[in-house]
């Protein structure tokens, strides 16, 4: 029995090692992205539980929601170090307790957006596998057996290597997991998994939704009874003796699939549609994606200014991209002295597109072709040679 147990706790023990290791690096590929995420739960929180924005609680969420890609890359590093502990065999029950507490809290977080269906996407692995809140919620209990499992086979978990190899092992992983994160943040991800990536065509991924199915419900009252009842057909509403209309709900019977992009659409500043304009271009073009004008970084404008100039000399169009209003645009581009025109995307697309403020593409017609941020802002004789 006990020789079954450990061949138990070992398997549970490598497959939570590799899985906190994989999660973790997939969100550490992406910090910001996975920061988003964060901003979506303390949101949630800050509505949900709090009596208001200057509540003690509102003004501790609003607080956590300022620092969201700070805890992101904070999370990540310990997640990943966590795995490794736990596939070394060091500082067992720190270790074991420490992913017992990370679980339990995933537990409730995609417990909570799965029941109120607050949050449709835990960002448990990136953009790289989407799970359901169910799902998520499912993952995270099967994870929550598995750790009790290991706290309780706690004896059976032996360092795998001598002490000098684990530390080793274990410094030069705390190095790599801590400088990965930070790359990604500076640097935007290394592997891009979203709809947006390079060679992806922004044409083609707005197809291949489909629409949901819904059915209208009659809710009418028993004058006699009190009791509720559900008709879609043969609603007696003639019978006014024995039945009242109560209510009519609307219930999703096939749930809609959403395009890879969808709710992309681009607008002047009158509110008029430029999308199939901009995207039926043939040739090259440029995107400079601003989301928050407010928070972007101005250090690097001169240099977009001239590589706009540029642009526009030899005949290659230079869109600015951004969600704010045109009051905030037009002062913006006062004091950055930018010459060319802002358009306005959803801010959730312009967050998914590329994860820098600002960040420039490239495309060909409507196909991503290149993606800088800030950090590497190119020169436009470099991006020049990749159109030759």
């Amino acid at each position: 029995m006990n020789t079954l147990f450990k061949i138990i706790v070992s398997i549970c023990r490598v497959f939570v090692g590799v899985l906190f290791i994989i999660s973790g690096l997939i969100k550490a590929n992406d910090t910001i992205g996975f920061g988003y995420k964060l901003e979506e739960y303390f949101q949630v929180f800050g509505t949900d539980f709090t009596s208001g924005p200057d509540s003690v609680l509102g003004k501790f969420f609003h607080f956590l929601e300022s620092m969201a890609v700070e805890q992101a890359i904070l999370i990540c590093i310990v997640e990943i170090l966590l795995g490794v502990l736990l596939l070394l065999g060091k500082w067992k029950k720190f270790t074991l307790w420490m992913l017992a507490l990370m679980i339990v809290f995933f537990t409730f977080l995609t417990y909570y957006s799965a029941h109120y269906n607050k949050v449709t996407d835990c960002g448990c692995f990136g953009d790289a596998l989407k799970l359901t809140p169910w799902q998520s919620f499912t993952k995270d209990v099967v994870l929550l057996v598995l750790i009790a499992i290991l706290i309780a086979g706690y004896k059976w978990i032996q360092p795998i290597f001598s002490k000098k190899a684990t530390n080793i092992v274990l410094a030069v992983s705390t190095v790599l997991t801590i400088i990965f994160p930070l790359y990604t943040f500076a640097y935007m991800p290394v592997k891009d998994f979203r709809p947006y990536a390079i060679g992806n065509d922004i044409k083609e991924g707005m197809k291949g939704g489909t629409e949901g199915k819904y059915e209208t419900v009659l809710v009418y009252k028993n004058l006699k009874t009190g009791q509720l009842k559900e008709f879609t057909n043969d609603a007696p509403w003639a019978d006014t003796l024995n039945w009242a209309w109560d209510s009519t709900i609307t219930k999703e019977m096939v749930a809609p699939i959403l395009a890879p992009i969808h709710d992309f659409l681009i607008t002047d500043v009158e509110g008029s549609d430029y999308t199939e304009d901009i995207l039926n271009y043939k040739g090259y073009q440029f995107f400079l994606v601003s989301r928050d004008l407010a928070k972007a970084d101005r250090d690097i404008q001169p240099a977009i200014n001239t590589f706009a100039q540029k642009a526009e000399k030899a005949g290659i169009p230079f869109y600015g991209l951004t969600s704010e209003t045109p009051s905030a645009i037009d002062q913006y581009r006062h004091e950055v002295q930018a010459m060319y025109a802002y358009y306005i995307v959803d801010a959730t697309q312009l967050k998914t597109m590329i994860r820098a403020n600002p960040g420039l593409i490239l495309l060909k017609g409507s196909v991503v072709k290149g993606m800088w941020g800030h950090n590497s802002f190119p020169e436009f004789e470099e991006v020049q040679k990749m159109m030759q």
